[in-house]
C-alpha cells in the first residue's frame, strides 16, 4: 500500500474506533487513537500473517496495552479475521469482543490487559521461536503509562539475555495516562538511555509518520538485539476535542461529540 493509502486506512480504522466506543458507552478512545498508525502499519504492511506447517501464524502480535483493544479489533477486522458488523457489539453482555482481547478471538495470540505482561508474553513467545529454529517476528505494543511497571524491566532484562531479535516492541509514547501526565504521576524520562542500558536497540520516531514507522520496522532486521521504538504519538489523534486530553483515556463520546468526531474524521 502507499502511504496515502495506509493514512487513509487509518481513518477508516479511527472512525470504527469512536464507533465501537460509542455504541459500547464506555471504552477506550484516547490511546485507541494514538495507536492507530503503529497497528495499520504492522497488519497491513510488515506482519505475515500465513501460517506455518504446524498451523501457527508466523509473525505473533502482542497488545500489551490491552484497554486500548477497540484498535485491536477495528483492524482485526480490517483484515478479516473477524466480521466487520460484530464491532458495534463491543464490551455487550453477550459479545465476544470484551474490554480487553482474549485469545478465544480469531486473530487474537495471547489475552492481555492486565499491564505490564504483555512484553513478558512476547518474550516467550520469541524465545520459542528460537528454539524450534521457527521463523517469524514477534511484535508487541506498550502502553507509556504502562512502563511504569516493574515487570517491564524484568522482561527487557530477559530480552537482553536471550538475544531476542526476533522481538519488536513499539512504545506508544503519547504522554498521559488516566490519572494524567506520565511526567506528573511517574517520570519516564530518558527512556533511550534507559532502553539502551538494556541492551535493546532503540529507535526514536514519529508514531504517525508511516514512512518513519515502516523504516524504523526495517532497521530491526540486523540489530542482533531487542528491538524498541519509541513511537512519539498524540492520544486522541485524528479528532480536535480528544488530542492531548487525558479526560479521553477512558470515556465514551455523547452522541454531539460521536457526531463531531466522525465529522472530522470525514474530512
Amino acid at each position: 500500500m502507499t502511504i496515502e493509502q495506509l493514512e487513509e486506512k487509518s481513518k477508516e480504522i479511527r472512525k470504527d474506533i469512536i464507533e465501537m466506543v460509542y455504541n459500547a458507552k464506555s471504552g477506550h478512545p484516547g490511546g485507541s487513537l494514538s495507536c492507530t498508525d503503529i497497528l495499520v502499519a504492522i497488519f497491513h504492511e510488515k506482519m505475515n500473517l500465513n501460517l506455518d506447517n504446524n498451523g501457527n501464524r508466523i509473525d505473533k502480535f502482542i497488545l500489551s496495552k490491552g484497554h486500548c483493544a477497540p484498535a485491536y479489533y477495528a483492524v482485526l477486522a480490517n483484515k478479516g479475521f473477524i466480521p466487520h458488523e460484530d464491532l458495534k457489539t463491543l464490551r455487550k453482555i453477550d459479545s465476544y469482543l470484551e474490554g480487553h482481547p482474549s485469545n478465544k478471538i480469531n486473530g487474537v495470540d495471547a489475552s492481555s490487559g492486565s499491564l505490564g505482561q504483555g512484553l513478558s508474553i512476547a518474550n516467550g513467545m520469541a524465545i520459542a521461536k528460537k528454539l524450534d529454529n521457527a521463523k517469524g517476528k514477534v511484535y508487541c505494543v506498550l502502553g507509556d503509562g504502562e512502563i511504569q511497571e516493574g515487570q517491564i524491566w524484568e522482561a527487557c532484562m530477559t530480552a537482553n539475555k536471550y538475544k531476542l531479535d526476533n522481538l519488536i516492541a513499539f512504545l506508544d509514547y503519547n504522554g498521559l495516562q488516566i490519572d494524567g501526565s506520565i511526567k506528573d504521576v511517574k517520570s519516564v524520562d530518558k527512556l533511550k538511555e534507559k532502553f539502551e542500558s538494556f541492551g535493546w536497540y532503540v529507535q526514536e520516531i514519529d508514531g504517525h509518520n508511516f514512512e518513519q514507522i515502516l523504516n524504523a520496522i526495517d532497521n530491526t532486521n540486523n540489530s542482533q538485539k531487542p528491538n524498541i521504538i519509541i513511537a512519539k504519538t498524540i492520544k486522541g489523534k485524528g479528532i480536535s476535542f480528544m488530542e492531548n486530553n487525558a479526560g479521553w483515556h477512558g470515556k465514551a463520546p455523547s452522541e454531539e461529540e460521536y457526531n463531531l468526531a466522525m465529522k472530522e474524521l470525514s474530512k
